[in-house]
């Protein structure tokens, strides 16, 4: 279906209408015999009048800096462009827009005119008083007596396809915490997200919409021009994450043209149709122009005011998060419910387990504690000490109600009975997390790459091998697999526990998705869902797998800043998660139900294969 932004050779019309449902935002004609044809690379738009300077509209100004001090792209030297609207105000906080390739975007008499663009739309109140920021991708010199005026005698290293291309937080990195803070130096910038937008045309709007979607709680409008979405640096795997990860805050504007580039990296029009689909199946807000045009800016620059007066329409409201219209979201976890934190000011927080008296309790690894949430239901839990325990690193009960503990740094396994009588099981091997079973003890030996299983009054064999380094571990609702997570690489591998308690048949089998610019996923600890699906946290956030090993969903972590290190389902239903995040222990309401290792087994549905 197409958009109402979508024909053939568009011209631009002086409505003055928000895009969104407006047919006569853009006026379409069919090519004519006098008409350029697309086809042949000679697309013809006019100026839109909103481009065009108007009489009594007053002129905001451009002013120049260079920026060589980053820390994040070291040895990069970069102009960038500050248009700084007639009402601005410097007691009061202005909107901002950030576009890449800067200078493209502040000619006044070519191309993408933004001053122009800006000083119409925000003298109608179209847009609020916006400080564009337009920055040039970072040069590297290779001379080394660059600046002395001599013979340059090597190439200089070109950073755009590196800052802009990579599909991680890299560049947001540079953008928000090394060049912004330069120019909030000069500026009064808004800190409200809803009020920050992000653009660019090919490279630079990959670069922007990465920017938005690594960091939404600074950017939440992207404006994207025929988008580089394909395998380049990573970009072709945007619209997957769009599909499985939680929804965020972001609305979107694409334009593509169907003779846009089709080379070694990938067509960029179908990867802008894929992220359109993408993201209207995840229920974002997006709009789209599509047209018949090549890789340029002459679609993009017609349409420009239109879609700037899209991207800020009502900007007095905060662009929300539709949970709600997910498709794998809205089966997993209720629409209204958040993150809510429950206890902190711990160093590191891990190992969560939950007792069948309804209990949870964690781990402050650093400081050797073990901490008790008493009632997981109530409104405001209460959250107490319950004993120290050096170099502990995972929990789990049994169904006894007694506490095992693996305490990886002191090579140990330890059993705390109810009475509070400590026993010491296993000495000597690495100990990082733990499955208890009425058989025995299954634990992650990280240093001998090793699974080890401990029979209950036996003594301790290497039960399994695969996993470079093997970390969390869950068995299944019917406890005939043991689930094993490597944190160096992208696979839980899997084994069948037979009678005798060893474990065959390991594979590497459930497949995780991971940071474009790591080498693992930082996969950490894991749960169960009563109906057989994995539950893994990770970098990326939780990732909820099928029984056949394949991500439908990952879940936003509870805060970007520390590791995300372990979950259990607890509450009196057990559908209300618990997660280890930093210094901080989280909670989140879902629609899932857990499972825990000392209940009796049950028999998941079979899946969908």
């Amino acid at each position: 279906m197409q958009s109402s932004l979508t024909q053939r050779t568009p011209l631009v019309s002086a409505s003055r209408k928000p895009i969104a449902g407006q047919l006569g935002l853009i006026i379409f004609c069919l090519l004519t015999p006098s008409a350029f044809t697309v086809a042949l690379g000679q697309e013809s738009y006019p100026v839109h009048p909103d481009s065009q300077r108007q009489a009594g509209v007053p002129q905001g100004r451009v002013e120049s800096f260079q920026f060589s001090e980053s820390k994040v792209y070291p040895g990069t030297q970069r102009d960038y462009f500050v248009y700084v609207p007639a009402q601005y105000d410097p007691i009061q906080p202005a909107a901002l827009m950030v576009f890449q390739d800067g200078r493209n975007y502040v000619q006044e008499k070519s191309g993408w005119r933004v001053p122009v663009v800006f000083d119409n739309l925000i003298a109608r109140g179209e847009m609020p008083v916006t400080i564009a920021v337009c920055i040039n991708p970072g040069v590297v010199s290779g001379d080394a007596n660059a600046g002395g005026g001599e013979a340059a005698t090597a190439q200089d290293r070109f950073n755009r396809s590196l800052e802009y291309d990579t599909a991680s937080d890299r560049y947001a990195t540079f953008l928000i915490d090394e060049l912004l803070p330069e120019v909030a130096q000069k500026y009064k910038l808004t800190d409200d997200p809803n009020l920050r937008g992000i653009g660019g045309s090919s490279s630079g709007a990959i670069a922007a919409f990465g920017v938005a979607w690594h960091r939404p709680d600074q950017f939440r409008r992207v404006f994207s021009t025929v988008g580089t979405y394909v395998g380049l640096r990573g970009g072709n795997e945007y619209p997957t994450l769009i599909r499985k990860m939680e929804p965020k805050p972001l609305r979107v504007f694409l334009q593509d043209g169907s003779n846009d580039l089709n080379i070694y990296g990938g067509s960029w029009w179908n990867a802008n149709q894929t992220m359109l689909s993408a993201l209207q199946w995840a229920g974002y807000e997006v709009e789209h122009a599509w047209g018949e045009g090549g890789h340029n800016g002459k679609h993009g620059t017609a349409i420009l005011p239109d879609a700037m007066r899209w991207l800020w329409k009502d900007f007095q409201e905060p662009i929300t998060t539709h949970t709600a219209e997910h498709p794998e979201m809205k089966l997993r976890v209720e629409s209204d419910e958040a993150w809510q934190r429950i206890s902190t000011g711990h160093v590191y927080t891990e190992g969560p387990a939950v007792a069948p008296d309804g209990s949870v309790y964690f781990v402050d690894g650093v400081n050797g504690e073990v901490w008790r949430i008493a009632d997981p239901d109530a409104e405001k839990p209460t959250v107490e000490k319950f004993v120290d325990l050096p170099g502990a690193s995972g929990l789990m009960f049994d169904e006894q109600g007694r506490l095992y503990c693996a305490r990886n740094k002191a090579k140990m396994l330890t059993r705390i009975d109810p009475d509070g009588s400590q026993v010491d099981l296993m000495q000597g091997k690495s100990c990082n997390d733990l499955v208890v079973l009425p058989h025995g003890v299954y634990f992650s030996g990280p240093d001998e790459q090793a699974v080890w299983y401990l029979p209950h009054g036996g003594e301790v064999v290497k039960a399994g091998e695969g996993p470079e380094k093997p970390n969390g571990l869950i068995v299944t609702p019917d406890q005939r697999f043991l689930l094993v997570i490597d944190a160096m690489g992208r696979y839980v591998w899997s084994y069948r526990i037979e009678n005798d308690g060893r474990l065959t048949q390991g594979q590497p089998y459930s497949y995780m998705h991971l940071s474009q610019d790591s080498l693992k996923t930082g996969a950490d600890g894991c749960t169960m869902t009563a109906d057989g699906e994995l539950i893994v946290a990770t970098e990326l956030g939780l990732q909820v797998f099928d029984q056949p090993g394949r991500v439908h969903l990952i879940i936003q972590r509870p805060r970007l800043s520390g590791r995300l290190s372990n979950c259990v389902f607890a509450g009196n239903d057990f559908q209300t998660l618990f997660v280890t995040n930093g210094d901080s222990v989280y909670r989140r309401r879902t629609l899932m139900t857990g499972i825990a290792p000392w209940q009796p087994p049950a028999i998941p549905p079979k899946p969908r294969l």
